[in-house]
């Protein structure tokens, strides 16, 4: 999954999101809007850590739900 995606499916995604990062509100979820640098930044403001921990923490998050969606498709197209 990439950052496009994760912008486009944002409001099936926020959920996730939300308990990754509990300390981000409800107003910040709607600013992110699925993008990177919003995310990042609040991420980054929130929780007191480096950009680039933050930058680190989206990416693996991101990546987690690629694997996620690829597991789920397993499931509905039956296979092993």
């Amino acid at each position: 999954m990439n950052w496009d995606r994760v912008e486009g499916n944002w409001k099936q995604l926020k959920g996730k999101a939300r308990e990754k990062w509990g300390k981000l509100t409800d107003s910040d979820f709607e600013t992110i809007a699925g993008k990177k640098d919003q995310l990042v930044g609040r991420i980054q403001e929130r929780y007191g850590i480096s950009k680039d921990e933050a930058q680190k923490e989206a990416d693996e998050w991101v990546k987690a739900q690629a694997i996620d969606e690829r597991e789920a498709h397993l499931h509905t197209s039956g296979r092993p």
